[in-house]
């Protein structure tokens, strides 16, 4: 029986924009997805998914989780049909739009392919095959998800839009972090969203490039003040850059009342988290007294929160 897990993450900086070559700060959780793969009699792979997971999610997501597994096995120089396992997936990651549960599937699907076939993968290459697992849910994704999943931490992410090799630098901060994560308990589709804010800049260059170049200036300030630990100074960089999320379309007013009630409760910063329009939102809360009140917030708002940290 093979093995593998994958971290879940949170982007804290860069969602949407990293696809244009903008940098992204993102940072793993706590939290994993966990993969068992076992050979069986048969023609094909198995599926049992076990993962906690936001209602409907893997409904909505069970195509394009075939694709994924399809793309993870043929990068990974395996068929399905011709190597048929049975994919176990479980882990304490709750499976939620904006938490990189399909990048975490992909990493722990591709280690325990790695595992069971003894294929020799190193964590590059790992990650490389879950990038094209991610292709499967995404079209055409950034490239942080599946990063965050195979090395954790926190990381500076660039997409090389020539096809080239990706940015990627480990940040250390500090401590670890607390931080409440909101899930709004509706699913969005990555590739409809990203499509949508794609029309947006080809429809209108010249505000899109003008929220680009705030962002970009967002970013830079963002790596500076985590890396001093200017948790005040983080925060309002976060309020800023939802406002800017907000101005292409992909927050929603499930995002939008967990965010007010995060600030209302005295977090630092909030912002959505993800593909957005549904999923997640994440508040900074240093400490375990203020991670309650900004979740219990939520709570109260009718939501569900998870508290955990970053960095």
């Amino acid at each position: 029986m093979g093995v593998g897990y994958g971290y879940g993450k949170t982007i804290l900086f860069g969602e949407h924009f990293v696809v244009y070559g903008m940098p992204s700060i993102a940072s793993a959780l706590e939290s994993k997805t966990t993969c068992k793969v076992e050979r069986i009699e048969g023609n094909t792979y198995v599926l049992v998914d076990e993962r906690p997971a936001t209602p409907g999610y893997k409904k909505e997501k069970f195509e394009e989780q075939a694709a994924s597994i399809e793309n993870v096995f043929l990068a990974a120089g395996l068929s399905t049909s011709g190597n048929p396992v049975r994919i176990t997936f479980g882990g304490d990651l709750k499976a939620a739009s904006g938490v990189g549960a399909s990048a975490a599937s992909c990493a722990a699907l591709a280690r325990a392919l790695n595992d069971e076939f003894s294929l020799g993968f190193d964590d590059k290459r790992i990650n490389e095959i879950a990038y094209e697992g991610e292709k499967g849910y995404h079209g055409t994704p950034s490239g942080i998800d599946n990063t965050a999943a195979v090395y954790g931490g926190f990381i500076w992410f660039v997409k090389n839009l020539s096809g080239g090799e990706n940015t990627m630098e480990l940040l250390k901060i500090g401590k670890p972090v607390e931080i409440v994560i909101g899930n709004s308990g509706l699913t969005s589709s990555t590739k409809e969203v990203v499509g949508d804010v794609r029309k947006l800049k080809e429809g209108n260059p010249e505000k899109f490039g003008r929220i680009m170049g705030e962002y970009g200036g967002i970013a830079d300030n963002a790596r500076h003040t985590l890396q001093a630990y200017d948790l005040h100074g983080v925060g309002k960089l976060m309020d800023r850059c939802h406002s800017l999320l907000q101005e292409i379309t992909v927050s929603c007013k499930e995002l939008d009342l967990m965010v007010e009630a995060s600030r209302k409760a005295g977090a630092y910063g909030a912002k959505l988290t993800g593909t957005g329009r549904g999923g997640l939102m994440v508040a900074l809360t240093p400490g375990k007294s203020l991670q309650e009140e900004v979740a219990k917030a939520i709570e109260a708002e009718g939501f569900f929160a998870i508290r955990t940290k970053i960095g």
